[in-house]
């Protein structure tokens, strides 16, 4: 229980809570104001996700990539860095999973399926890779190369795909091979056919791995006194410019994992992008939402992708638009930012607190 406090401290569970619930109260304020019922609609988003097995399977599955964009980010921000680039990074992770998915044959799925999983991660992490090097050794900000490269690694995957991989007539490539996939049948049907894949334990897993890694190991200390001196640390005899190469080579991994998972356990194709997914962006809202911690990321991608998968059923339950949902995760968002208003609001309960403890 001690150490689950160290984790989670007052304020990193009651600000996020509270900004949750400022974030809902401005989205049914709108919907007031357009004429829409908020009870109802946040009712039928709620019905949505967890009225059946299918749509709280489909909400899972709506989860899981979250997750891994959010670590992608989270890491890097608790190394110094911040990764803008999850979203090619995730596109480079399905593009390296789809080539080796539909490319490589005749192997048993015990080996196919990881092989394509890791394809996935370790493309990630090169193309993050690149981020971290010019950073480390040109002094290039990490924000302006993780941008550009997002549009090339969307460009440079629609290339691959139309020129190597594409199914003739379609706007998409070869179904990968069987063996490659990593869906999850059985549970799958248990779920009413929602599309559930191992991606989803392999993503707690990762936030585990995130933890374990960042606070328990003597490289994980390195990258964190990296991310807040780097003068610091490189005083005390730490290699800077290779711990800056090596955060952002493990977050990319991340995001190349979220990408191989949506390949290889939802769709087991590719399409040609007509524009960014936008998954490794939303992942930079999941990190704020959990603070950039690894268990928090798990539940800013759990708040995120429930309000997500949700906000169809809102549309159809109560007619209101499915744009309500970004304006309350935005209003979330800057209530986690602006910490302020909240601690204000939070005040009289704090000096409540303390006048008990003093009688």
């Amino acid at each position: 229980m001690n150490k689950l406090m160290k984790i989670f401290t007052l304020d990193s569970l009651i600000i996020p809570v509270v900004a949750v619930i400022f974030g809902l109260i401005v989205g049914a304020l709108i919907m007031l104001a357009g004429g829409y019922d908020p009870i109802l609609a946040y009712s039928s988003l709620f019905s949505s996700v967890f009225g059946d097995s299918y749509g709280f399977g489909e909400t899972i599955r709506e989860i899981t990539p979250l997750i891994m964009t959010g670590l992608a980010v989270a890491f890097a921000f608790r190394a110094g860095l911040f990764n803008i680039g999850a979203e090619g990074q995730y596109i480079i992770g399905m593009t390296a999973a789809t080539i080796v998915g539909i490319k490589v044959t005749g192997l048993p799925a015990l080996i196919h399926a990881p092989l394509a999983i890791i394809a996935g991660g370790l493309c990630g992490g090169l193309w993050a890779g690149i981020v971290g090097y010019l950073k480390a050794k040109r002094g290039v900000n990490e924000v302006i190369v993780s941008i550009m490269l997002n549009w090339t690694a969307l460009y440079f995957s629609n290339y691959i795909v139309r020129n190597f991989l594409l199914l003739e007539g379609q706007q998409k490539s070869l179904d990968i091979q069987p063996t490659a996939s990593i869906s999850l049948g059985g549970l799958s049907m248990l779920m009413d056919n929602a599309r559930m894949h191992m991606g989803t334990l392999i993503a707690i897993l990762a936030a585990v791995f995130f933890y374990v890694y960042m606070w328990k190991s003597k490289q994980g200390y390195e990258l964190r006194a990296v991310g807040h001196n780097p003068n610091a640390a490189e005083y005390a005899g730490m290699n800077v410019k290779r711990n800056i190469v090596k955060a952002m080579f493990i977050s990319g991994i991340f995001a190349g994992l979220g990408g191989a998972f949506q390949v290889l356990g939802v769709f087991h194709y590719q399409t040609i992008f007509t524009g960014s997914p936008g998954v490794g962006f939303d992942g930079i809202a999941v990190a704020l939402i959990g603070m950039t911690h690894p268990f928090g990321t798990i539940l800013g991608a759990t708040l995120f992708g429930t309000l997500t998968s949700g906000s169809s059923g809102m549309s159809f339950g109560a007619g209101v638009p499915p744009e309500i949902i970004r304006i309350v995760i935005g209003s979330i968002i800057f209530f986690i930012a602006a910490q302020g208003i909240v601690r204000w609001v939070l005040k009289p309960l704090y000096l409540k607190r303390k006048k008990e403890k003093v009688l």
